[in-house]
């Protein structure tokens, strides 16, 4: 197939390059310290952060936390995603892991509007998938679309110090461009504390309907959706 062979070539030129190689090693190191503490604190059974139950996320982890041995199971998965992505050779099954667990953190993080993970989740999830598309050779083999190898050159990799200045620029414009458009994506944000989500109304246009939102989230306990349906509202009818 042409697609195969096309991604084999891209990564066959992607591997030759060093500069690649030294970014993985990056993301891999950052991304373990990313997990190693979290998953500590859930194996030494602590409480993940002192969010008031009223709040969203609050809610959620003081629920995860009462789940006992579940809550364990969670952080021992982090750290032991953490350790494989450390060790090169299981480097692969470490990004393997890791995904579907920082996966669900950055889509709960984006359903809240938690201040915490807002935009370092979605940074993860795309450092992630790096590693996953760096690790191809290794993967493919389980794609449906994978054929074995014709070129007998495909495992050939010559190496290159070329800087990929373009990708490096690329990568610079995607982080730019996706912590812009998550902190703009919300009409308010939940903030961690009643106290913090009141200061952003104090300049804000609607400061009174802003008030109201804060108070739905931090005081009434209801549902980031439903708060934010209401303050939405709010602004149509001014």
């Amino acid at each position: 197939m042409r697609l195969v062979s096309r991604l084999d070539d891209i990564h066959l030129e992607v591997k030759s390059n060093k500069w690649f190689g030294f970014f993985a090693i990056f993301i891999r190191i950052a991304l373990a310290a990313g997990f190693i503490p979290s998953g500590l604190t859930k194996i030494f059974d602590e409480r993940f952060t002192s969010l008031s139950i009223k709040h969203p996320m609050g809610n959620y982890l003081e629920a995860l936390y009462h789940t006992g041995y579940y809550y364990h199971f969670i952080g021992y998965l982090q750290v032991a995603a953490a350790l494989l992505l450390l060790i090169p050779s299981t480097a692969t099954l470490g990004a393997v892991l890791y995904f579907p667990i920082i996966l669900n953190i950055c889509i709960l993080s984006l359903a809240v509007g938690f201040d915490g993970s807002l935009v370092t989740s979605p940074l993860m999830v795309l450092a992630n998938l790096y590693l996953l598309c760096w690790y191809y050779d290794r993967l493919k083999f389980i794609l449906p679309f994978h054929k074995p190898p014709t070129n007998v050159h495909s495992n050939q990799i010559l190496q290159t110090n070329k800087f990929p200045l373009k990708f490096f620029l690329g990568t610079t414009v995607t982080i730019i461009l996706t912590v812009f458009i998550i902190i703009n994506s919300y009409t308010k944000k939940t903030r961690n504390t009643l106290q913090e989500c009141q200061n952003d109304c104090i300049q804000s246009d609607n400061s009174k309907h802003c008030f109201d939102f804060c108070e739905c989230i931090h005081t009434h306990g209801k549902s980031f959706n439903e708060c934010g349906a209401e303050l939405r509202n709010s602004k149509q009818k001014k």
